[in-house]
């Protein structure tokens, strides 16, 4: 049997960080404490979704350029996309990463967070690809995906690299770099991935 379609265009910024707060306490009062206890999981989830939700604000400014944007596209593993720009540049998918206070270094190959290396990098580069892989078997044609990292609220963030494999931007400047990049994609293909990077049932 076919899944029910969904339109995920419906989705808001961190929606699927939501539900596994609600998931991890289902008591809204002890829900709010753990929001602001200690080194909680709730604690740690909730800045997550402070981060995809000044994310998605920033990048709702890309509809005044022709941009599309879609928050929270659910794999069937319960993992989800936290963000997925589709406009004349292209098609792509943004990690929101919130390190506040943090010192952030991008180097060629890897991302440090006040000296400690991360793995985001590996894992923004191994998501585009599996976008890449879903929009193009249901477009008919290849579709090519970007990966980016926004990093929201760090005290400093340094690039030290000139050609990046993945775009690594203070959430501050996601709109103004995406939108000033060559254009690649006609109206009609923007809508036409649009369409279906919207409909659930291209990421089953």
């Amino acid at each position: 049997m076919q899944p029910v379609p969904r339109d995920l265009a419906l989705n808001r910024p961190g929606d699927a960080v939501r539900r596994k707060i609600r998931d991890l306490e289902p008591n809204p009062l002890r829900r709010l404490v753990g929001r602001y206890v200690g080194n909680s999981e709730i604690r740690s989830w909730a800045d997550g979704l402070v981060g995809e939700r000044v994310t998605g604000r920033r990048l709702s400014r890309l509809k005044r350029h022709g941009w599309f944007v879609l928050h929270a596209v659910p794999w069937p593993s319960g993992a989800d996309i936290d963000h997925l720009a589709i406009g004349p540049a292209g098609v792509f998918s943004i990690n929101s990463k919130r390190h506040k206070g943090k010192t952030v270094w991008y180097g060629d190959f890897a991302i440090t967070v006040n000296g400690v290396p991360k793995s985001h990098i590996t894992i923004s580069q191994s998501e585009a690809r599996r976008v890449s892989r879903a929009l193009s078997r249901r477009c008919g044609t290849g579709v090519p995906v970007r990966p980016v990292i926004s990093v929201v609220h760090a005290a400093r963030l340094t690039v030290k690299t000139a050609a990046p494999p993945v775009l690594v931007l203070a959430v501050e400047d996601l709109d103004r770099v995406l939108s000033g990049l060559t254009p690649t994609l006609s109206a009609n293909q923007i809508a036409r991935i649009y369409e279906v990077a919207r409909d659930s049932r291209t990421w089953v």
